[in-house]
């Protein structure tokens, strides 16, 4: 029966894993997007569109690929013509993860058994937008629903934490925490470089004026996220170059770029290696877990991108070769200070193998220091999960994995933790069958228990924030 209790687990002890263990375990999301904003202020969804479609790109490109008109995606349909529009598209994705996350949803968080379809989408939007309208259904009690205990946004260096900072003093069922992602500091080459420099200069009080200056104004940031509970970084490193350079190099191409000069690639490369080796350094001071997100290939469609700006929709996998220039990153923060915690996650399966022996040659001091990401992005299907649970297994020590994020805009996204789970409890059910893990129990209900939640609640340190 289409998710009943027990799809997706197809042994007994898949089922035993899961429903004695892995169902009751909290969520950590230690990789959203969701707005500190929106947490804080609490405010009812809309509608349903609202709460589902808005800034949505997975269900954006399958309406695309079904060939609903913009005008009913991203346009300016009435709300309620888009959600038609995604429920005239659900019921021929049939395979895709959305068809199994958009009902689990409707299910989950609404008490909705009945299929999404065009004949069902009046009813659906009228019965979900009464409960949305209700109490239980603003955004911090869904999160709180969802049995979320630590959240972890996306925060850019120049930002205030003052969301963060009111959360702290007024939310005492989960905490939420920011992350500290400075592309914009690592992308010299960007448009609107210079006025995030000016920005950053208004939140640390000081001018920057050369590079040695920006590094000291982010080191402040760096110590001001810590002291609001961050444990975290992130990087969308999505071609990841390398090319060492010394600082009175690196200070004429930091002038030159304020100065509006155009840059060669050797010389983005030298700024980018050498800052993210400098925030490296910060990284392991603190104890934070640094986090790269490598070989995404964004902005494909130039007449779309120019309309609709970035995170549409439009991005696709790089195929570069990725080995020597992260190992060498690596390489040179072992030889500085020493490596931070670090997650290594790629949007391109093939980097796997070479990211899993990578891994190995610096695993020292902690369980699962570096770590595998998560299926993420066009990988967080259940063949892409079982796929990165697999590898990590055959090349290191699955047991002590982070397990799942959300990766999410979405505040009704947190049944991917569930998928996931059942996903996890399937493999290791298969182990079992095949006599390659022992019908323990007690054993595999502990490794399932600390994948779920323990690992990550020890390896981020968040019970110190």
């Amino acid at each position: 029966m289409f998710l009943n209790d027990n799809f997706l687990l197809t042994t007994d002890m898949a089922q035993q894993l899961f429903h004695e263990h892995a169902k009751h375990m909290p969520i950590i999301d230690y990789h959203c997007h969701l707005d500190p904003k929106e947490i804080y202020e609490n405010k009812p969804f809309q509608n349903l569109t609202a709460a589902w479609l808005y800034g949505d790109h997975y269900k954006w490109r399958l309406m695309r690929a079904n060939g609903i008109p913009e005008s009913h995606i991203t346009g300016d349909a009435s709300d309620y013509d888009k959600f038609v529009s995604w429920a005239k598209t659900v019921p021929k994705i049939i395979g895709n993860p959305l068809y199994s996350w958009t009902h689990l949803e409707l299910r989950r968080f609404f008490g909705i058994n009945e299929l999404l379809n065009e004949e069902s989408a009046p009813r659906i939007w009228e019965e979900v937008n009464q409960k949305l309208a209700t109490d239980p259904f603003k955004r911090r009690n869904i999160i709180k629903s969802a049995n979320v205990k630590i959240i972890c946004t996306t925060d850019d260096p120049a930002d205030d934490l003052s969301y963060h900072q009111a959360l702290k003093k007024e939310e005492q069922d989960f905490k939420v925490l920011p992350t500290f992602r400075p592309d914009k500091a690592l992308n010299i080459d960007a448009t609107g470089f210079k006025e995030w420099i000016q920005k950053l200069e208004q939140v640390v009080g000081t001018t920057i004026t050369s590079y040695s200056e920006l590094v000291m104004a982010l080191k402040a940031r760096v110590d001001f996220f810590h002291d609001n509970g961050c444990r975290l970084s992130d990087h969308a490193l999505d071609v990841l170059r390398y090319q060492p350079s010394n600082l009175q190099l690196v200070e004429r191409v930091f002038a030159k770029r304020l100065a509006g000069e155009d840059l060669s690639q050797d010389e983005i490369t030298m700024y980018r290696t050498e800052l993210l080796s400098s925030l490296i350094g910060f990284y392991y001071e603190k104890d934070w877990t640094m986090q790269l997100h490598l070989h995404a290939y964004r902005n494909n469609n130039t007449p779309m991108f120019e309309k609709l700006g970035p995170d549409t929709g439009y991005d696709g996998i790089n195929d570069l070769s990725i080995t020597e220039a992260l190992s060498k990153l690596l390489d040179q923060a072992e030889c500085r200070q020493g490596l931070p915690k670090t997650i290594l996650y790629s949007l391109n399966p093939k980097d796997y193998p070479a990211l899993l022996a990578l891994m190995g040659c610096y695993q020292k001091d902690t369980p699962g220091k570096i770590q595998l990401g998560s299926g993420w992005w066009y990988n967080d299907t259940r063949s892409g999960m079982r796929q990165q649970l697999t590898m990590f297994a055959d090349n290191s020590v699955l047991s002590n994995f982070v397990g799942m994020l959300t990766d999410s805009r979405s505040f009704l996204s947190y049944t991917r933790h569930e998928y996931f789970r059942r996903v996890l409890c399937e493999l290791v059910g298969e182990w079992v069958e095949r006599g390659e893990a022992p019908n323990d129990i007690t054993l595999l209900g502990q490794m399932v228990d600390d994948i779920s939640y323990n690992n990550a609640s020890e390896y981020f340190g968040f019970n110190l924030c």
